[in-house]
């Protein structure tokens, strides 16, 4: 269990620092150029969730966030580690990292930030940061070690 709070603080610190740096270097509203017609850094305040959507209502992210953490935590309390479960517990592990790391911002800032803008054929994707990509990496862990489970053990063929 430590380990993986070391872990879930590691990389929310990583979310907080990257975070950090994007206020410092792209003020409100900056953007730099880092790849042309492909990624830049651009700064952006997201008062909502994902894509934007429900703009201000940041107490239900933060109440989401909380529900995410206990389950996290009777997860990890009523499993013992294992083989079979090791990816499970990587996914949970950073799903809440950046869980926390945007629930830190809402409640510290009133906003997330967010930095990381890829343009993929002219189109460019939404705006998005650290925390995000723990979110969405290890949601799709959690569905594969959810799809892939040996759930009742290998059949006598």
């Amino acid at each position: 269990m430590l380990i993986l709070i070391c872990c879930i603080v590691l990389l929310t610190a990583v979310d907080q620092l990257t975070k950090l740096a994007a206020v410092k270097l792209l003020g409100s509203g900056g953007s730099v150029k880092v790849i042309n017609n492909f990624f830049y850094l651009t700064y952006v305040e997201n008062k909502g969730a994902a894509f934007g959507i429900m703009q201000g209502d940041k107490w239900i992210f933060i109440i989401i966030t909380a529900a995410v953490i206990v389950i996290a935590a009777v997860y990890y309390i009523k499993t013992t580690p294992s083989k079979q479960n090791r990816l499970m517990r990587i996914a949970v592990a950073l799903v809440v990292s950046g869980a926390v790391g945007n629930a830190a911002d809402r409640l510290f800032r009133g906003f997330v930030v967010d930095f990381l803008y890829f343009r993929f054929f002219g189109h460019g994707f939404p705006v998005f940061n650290f925390a995000d990509i723990l979110v969405v990496v290890g949601t799709l862990m959690l569905a594969a070690a959810i799809i892939f489970a040996d759930v009742g053990g290998k059949e006598n063929v």
